[in-house]
């Protein structure tokens, strides 16, 4: 099933990065409030809303993320020190810098 859907979606999103938007039927969401805990009020459901995007625009969103982190490695444009976004780099390897810097003073 996926060889058969693959060109399709690869098109899709192709045609996305080559017009640089995606089409409007896919930039909508459904929102939908959902209790984040059975604890909690249902009266409350509106404070936790949970959108649920296209399929396609789920699967174009980690293709442009890779596209664009490559694009910044390649050219060197990438921060020595940013953790986001960057394999094998974390909130815990950024913390890890931070406490390194105030224990050595610098």
């Amino acid at each position: 099933m996926v060889d058969v859907l693959l060109p399709y979606v690869t098109a899709m999103i192709n045609a996305s990065l080559r017009e640089g938007r995606l089409p409007s039927s896919h930039r909508h969401g459904v929102v939908t409030p959902l209790l984040k805990s059975s604890r909690l009020d249902a009266d409350e459901r509106k404070k936790y809303p949970v959108s649920n995007l296209s399929f396609i625009s789920k699967v174009t969103e980690p293709a442009v993320s890779t596209q664009i982190v490559s694009h910044l490695n390649d050219n060197g444009m990438m921060p020595r020190l940013q953790s986001a976004y960057r394999r094998h780099h974390s909130t815990e390897t950024a913390i890890v810098k931070v406490l390194s810097d105030i224990i050595c003073g610098r």
